[in-house]
């Protein structure tokens, strides 16, 4: 019995031992709670509106129509979201596919690295940091759905057609040998601080 508690002890202690530097720049517990709200709303209905348009186009011409679709289509979905929320949306990963979604920032870094271990040790949450006065919201992505892996999975599992179209718009692509339930990003969600 002693065992198994201290087992379960083990991800809480981790995700507190390995708190981030930036979460040392915080803000006050009702603007935390009130951003990690807003956060959540904002990643979950965008993931949702992403998904849906991905699923639809590849329901219209599988994933080498899903690849073109998400060139032409998945910013201005996001950038149309980030205006209705009065937010900056993104997603970051240290294996992009679009060079926009690079790790920028020393925050970002420490955020990737921070979400990776607790991912490796099954805890999974999200978080809010003040970066240079702004409340930023961090969630992490993983390939949930096999469907995910049709354009993200291992090269040589992957539609030849497919390949080589991600290989022709994005031809410093990284963003592939995912596995499902993989870790593969961070939503990246920047607040105003007159956001409501």
């Amino acid at each position: 019995m002693k065992l198994n508690t201290f087992l379960l002890l083990i991800p809480l202690l981790l995700f507190f031992s390995c708190q981030p530097k930036s979460s040392q720049n915080k803000l006050g517990a009702e603007a935390y709670a009130r951003y990690l709200t807003a956060g959540n709303e904002v990643s979950t209905a965008t993931q949702a509106t992403l998904l849906a348009n991905i699923s639809q186009a590849m329901q219209q011409g599988g994933s080498l129509y899903a690849v073109e679709f998400c060139n032409l289509r998945a910013a201005g979905i996001t950038d149309s979201l980030s205006r209705k929320w009065n937010c900056d949306i993104t997603r970051i990963s240290e294996k992009n596919r679009n060079p926009e979604n690079a790790l920028e920032t020393g925050t970002d870094k420490e955020m990737w690295e921070y979400f990776y271990t607790l991912h490796r040790n099954g805890v999974q949450h999200d978080t809010v940091v003040a970066v240079d006065g702004q409340p930023v919201y961090y969630r992490p992505i993983v390939t949930g759905m096999p469907a995910c892996l049709k354009c993200h999975g291992s090269p040589q599992e992957t539609d030849p057609a497919t390949y080589s179209k991600i290989q022709e718009l994005y031809p410093s692509d990284l963003a592939m040998g995912y596995q499902l339930n993989d870790f593969r990003g961070l939503w990246k969600i920047t607040f105003t601080n007159d956001t409501n």
